[in-house]
């Protein structure tokens, strides 16, 4: 029954976007793994189709943990398929499904997409608030169309290596791609965001790191994955800045959080209000001032950045890897440099690899 369903979900995206073939990634069409086996999992055009067929009560926390899986991946969106629901959707399980609104309020870039056409479910989803964050629709067709038509921002990747020296990377690889986006006002509080993750990782995951950095309408989300369940830790510490990172991540970002990924690791991921200075002053003599949408009266000039000498035999840089990220990932293109006050940091009783003046949390 699933390969049927699998070819009508491809022939959909082909009729909502013919210039593609919608060929799946490797791994389509066979269940998810792990709980969410009741689920299936399609991937069409980089869409998630997550597919239920049974009572949504029996399966909405399975949905719901497949729905955060699917994010893990940055997918260009994530599509419940309830086409083939019965028609005896509990309220709780409605108010679970709803819930999913949540991760398209943090990060509106990634739609969600319900496709149910029992109207009762769909009048049901829209009494609660987080599902006004969603897309409900009755077929399949729609669904996938009003998630095709949402664009999809650029993604920079970076593979590092669990050593000592990644933070400083992450730092400068962020720091490189928000200068030529013209979002240098960002980079203190993104800095030091990406350097807590990274470090963070480094120390009690020990695992290889990819670090992606996105900028959306107003928004930079910064993701660090690895291959640990452990969730992110505060690090004990006597110094007075350290040991302080997570509180710090929360105090600069607008959302954090975890997401689990389906090989048995993690991405956690921070977004920043990044507002892109320099509109025009009758653009903001028309528009009010607001925290998504700044308004600049006047163009704000960036000066352009020093460029240091690369640097050669980085150690934080992973060993080639897959063929997408490898290019990111072993660039010789030079790091820019940011400028800082320097930390006043007590001296510590013994060697600390991860005590590092380069490094702001440690």
């Amino acid at each position: 029954m699933a390969q049927p369903t699998h070819k009508l979900h491809l022939a959909l995206a082909r009729l909502v976007d013919p210039s593609g073939d919608g060929a799946p990634v490797p791994g389509a069409g066979r269940p998810a793994a792990g709980p969410q086996q009741r689920v299936r999992t399609h991937v069409v055009r980089r869409v998630v189709v997550l597919e239920v067929a049974e009572r949504l009560s029996d399966v909405v926390e399975d949905l719901d943990r497949a729905i955060q899986m699917a994010l893990a991946d940055g997918p260009r969106g994530v599509v419940c398929d309830l086409t083939a629901l019965p028609a005896d959707a509990e309220p709780d399980a409605i108010k679970v499904l709803a819930a999913a609104g949540r991760h398209v309020r943090d990060w509106p870039a990634t739609p969600i997409a319900v496709a149910c056409p029992d109207p009762r479910v769909r009048a049901a989803l829209s009494a609660h608030p987080l599902a006004g964050h969603l897309i409900v629709t009755a077929s399949m067709l729609s669904a996938l169309s009003a998630v095709l038509a949402i664009p999809t921002p650029a993604v920079r990747w970076l593979r590092l290596a669990p050593h000592p020296t990644a933070p400083r990377a992450s730092r400068d690889f962020v720091t490189r791609n928000l200068l030529d986006w013209r979002l240098g006002r960002v980079i203190p509080s993104a800095s030091l965001v990406v350097s807590e993750l990274v470090t963070n990782s480094t120390m009690y995951a020990g695992t290889d790191i990819e670090l992606s950095v996105v900028w959306n309408l107003g928004a930079l989300r910064l993701t660090v994955r690895d291959n640990s369940p452990s969730l992110p830790r505060q690090r004990p510490s006597s110094l007075d800045l350290h040991g302080r990172g997570l509180t710090i991540v929360a105090g600069l970002s607008r959302a954090f959080g975890v997401l689990p990924t389906a090989v048995g690791g993690k991405v956690v991921w921070a977004v920043l209000d990044a507002p892109r200075p320099g509109l025009s002053a009758s653009r903001s003599r028309s528009a009010p001032a607001t925290k998504e949408s700044p308004v600049f009266t006047v163009p704000v000039r960036i000066p352009p950045p020093v460029r240091p000498a690369p640097l050669k035999g980085h150690h934080a840089f992973a060993q080639r890897g897959a063929a997408d990220h490898s290019t990111l990932a072993t660039t010789e293109r030079p790091a820019r440099a940011l400028a800082v006050a320097p930390l006043v940091t007590a001296q510590a009783s013994r060697p600390n690899l991860y005590n590092d003046p380069s490094n702001y949390l440690g």
